[in-house]
């Protein structure tokens, strides 16, 4: 590891701006996806649109998209934009169906009677139906999250500064140290940002740990009965 000791502060500039590039479209890709989902949801004739465009937006090859997109959005190619928006799109593209699909699982009759006890639409979005959906938008996010901070490797072809750049740099250098440390953070970054959503899970979703808990009493006390343990 030599690589690394002798270049501590460009890896860790390297990472700073890697994580940086990689929360913003996390981020994003949540956020928008809420109400583009909760559409899809509502309203049917809607779901397989919303759904089918957002499979054929992660089908793009993240290199061509990237090129193309200064003449998209008016920016200059190596503007970190460029990237941003272009793992923004993949990011809303995987969320859209997951959080729709969260949606869809929660119980019709839960959602009745929230709304036989008065709750407008919109309460009963963030009271109910969100809150019973996280445990599956949160599976959804981490897998956002892992394939966000993979292609943001990507970005280095074009001479946006992430720890892709040790993996170019590396291999024009001949030197496979340099590009083993930049996979290995690469790793720990995902790794990170997966750990920190689990436990953002774990405080924000209480609930999800007690349901999970009681799936386990259940399929215990239906092996014992099979088994007359």
């Amino acid at each position: 590891m030599n690589f690394l000791w002798s270049n501590l502060g460009l890896v860790w500039n390297l990472t700073v701006s890697h994580v940086a590039l990689s929360v913003i479209p996390i981020v994003v890709g949540f956020l928008v996806s809420l109400p583009i989902g909760w559409v899809a949801n509502r309203y049917r004739v809607s779901r397989p649109v919303l759904l089918t465009i957002g499979g054929i937006l992660y089908t793009i090859p993240s290199l061509p998209l990237l090129v193309a997109m200064p003449a998209l959005i008016g920016t200059k190619i190596l503007n970190p934009v460029n990237l941003v928006v272009t793992l923004s799109i993949y990011a809303l593209a995987l969320m859209v169906r997951t959080t729709a699909d969260a949606l869809a699982s929660v119980p019709g009759d839960v959602a009745q009677s929230a709304t036989a006890i008065g709750f407008s639409g919109w309460r009963r979005f963030w009271s109910v139906e969100l809150p019973l959906a996280g445990p599956v938008v949160l599976a959804g996010l981490r897998v956002v999250s892992v394939s966000t901070v993979s292609l943001v490797s990507v970005g280095a072809l074009l001479g946006v500064p992430n720890l892709g750049q040790l993996f170019t740099d590396g291999l024009n250098r001949y030197y496979p140290e340099e590009v083993a440390v930049g996979i290995i953070l690469i790793m720990v970054v995902a790794l990170v940002f997966d750990l920190a959503l689990v436990l953002l899970g774990r405080l924000l979703l209480p609930w999800s740990r007690l349901d999970r808990r009681t799936g386990r009493l259940r399929r215990s006390a239906a092996m014992k009965a099979v088994t007359g343990a």
